[in-house]
């Protein structure tokens, strides 16, 4: 890779429906071992950022380069070193959460499979559910197996689309803990979207607004709100939100 640290690399990225402009030019990085916050009202772009990275959508124009590997020419080898989970996005409800980690270890083709399978089920607490249909389980407990799965495949690059957005504080914490606890383990980057403010500035290292198809604003989370004279992370959203030209950087 032309950059050993960097797990996502995004240049130029623009994808338009007719004439309408949903992503306009973005470029931006996750290397190893960080966390990266794609925040942004409804309608920003993120969700459709995050389908043109999982090959979902295909760009208008621009590039995408997962773990070195260039998404337009090689999409198996790039998406092989990606997974995903979203609250919107449950495991299958017939299946259960043993056979559900079972399949997707034999689509990831994921090495000492019943081994990975076993950490798994103790790391994000599972084991009680293994025999469980997913479909009968509790949202937060949904959650976890997603999360599960997300991590099986050990990839360099996570992407969690409001990972904890369904889930009761004690819970949303321990998710947080354990994505955080893997982040620094394995050599793996994520790009988390959220609209708990809190949780973003407690997980993330770096933040990139998104307003209307744009990167408005990048930077650390615990100090971007005072640069733009904000008091918190919240503030500087509702700010993006409502009135994003006031946040704008003049070019000379």
């Amino acid at each position: 890779m032309a950059n050993s640290e960097s797990v996502l690399a995004v240049r130029n990225l623009r994808k338009l429906y007719g004439e309408t402009v949903a992503v306009d030019g973005i470029s931006f990085e996750v290397k190893q071992n960080e966390i990266v916050g794609l925040l942004g009202p409804n309608g920003a772009g993120k969700t459709t950022t995050i389908n043109m990275i999982l090959g979902v959508l295909e760009p208008t124009e621009g590039s995408i380069t997962i773990h070195g590997i260039d998404l337009a020419r090689q999409r198996s080898r790039a998406l092989e070193n990606t997974n995903f989970a979203a609250v919107y996005a449950p495991l299958p409800g017939n299946l259960t959460v043993a056979q559900n980690l079972r399949i997707f270890g034999m689509l990831y083709n994921v090495a000492n499979l019943s081994e990975r399978i076993e950490e798994m089920l103790n790391a994000f607490d599972l084991q009680k559910f293994r025999n469980t249909k997913c479909g009968v389980l509790s949202s937060g407990e949904q959650t976890r197996s997603g999360l599960a799965k997300a991590l099986l495949n050990e990839p360099p690059l996570l992407l969690l689309d409001e990972p904890t957005a369904s889930l009761d504080p004690s819970a949303a914490r321990y998710i947080r803990e354990t994505i955080v606890e893997f982040v620094k383990k394995m050599a793996v980057g994520v790009l988390w979207t959220s609209h708990n403010m809190y949780e973003v500035t407690d997980v993330c290292d770096r933040v990139l607004f998104l307003s209307r198809g744009k990167v408005l604003l990048e930077g650390d989370p615990k100090q971007l709100p005072e640069t733009h004279g904000k008091t918190s992370l919240e503030e500087l959203f509702v700010t993006v939100a409502r009135e994003p030209l006031s946040l704008e950087v003049p070019t000379l």
